[in-house]
């Protein structure tokens, strides 16, 4: 868009909108691929969830043997780690739905997931370590771009 024309001074345009690249396509808002990976990453994250819980409760040999656990035993974390994947599950719809309620309610389920794969580091300690990196990049792109969309 040129700037116009008035009596020789140039003004710029009153609101500049993105143009797409090719026609009909929507435009993109500031953050859209943060709040997909967090919504794509709790959708997998609670689907490990429920699997790890599900391999704790069942006594599975996957764990790492003769761990002593902080809180209780690793039948009570499979417990735990399956309403954390059905928490997790509970988010990723509510991010999809959009708004600030699927933001906040993102943030203190990825919280949560924080603090439960820190209290479970001795059933499997680099699965647990990896967990808090995705939760916390969670965090960082709900916090940072999960409020008023922008157009970019």
């Amino acid at each position: 868009m040129s700037a116009l024309k008035t009596n020789g001074a140039h003004t710029a345009p009153k609101s500049i909108e993105p143009l797409p690249a090719y026609p009909g396509q929507q435009p993109t808002y500031k953050g859209a691929g943060w709040i997909l990976f967090a919504t794509a990453m709790f959708v997998i994250a609670a689907c490990l969830s429920i699997i790890w819980g599900i391999a704790a409760v069942s006594s599975s040999h996957f764990f790492v043997a003769g761990a002593r656990y902080i809180i209780s035993g690793l039948n009570t974390w499979g417990w735990v780690s399956i309403g954390i994947g059905a928490v997790e599950a509970l988010a990723a719809l509510s991010i999809w739905r959009g708004g600030q309620f699927g933001r906040w309610f993102g943030i203190v389920a990825a919280s949560l997931g924080i603090i439960a794969a820190m209290l479970s580091i001795p059933a499997y300690p680099f699965w647990s370590l990896a967990l808090v990196a995705i939760y916390i990049l969670i965090v960082y792109g709900l916090a940072a771009y999960g409020g008023k969309p922008e157009l970019t």
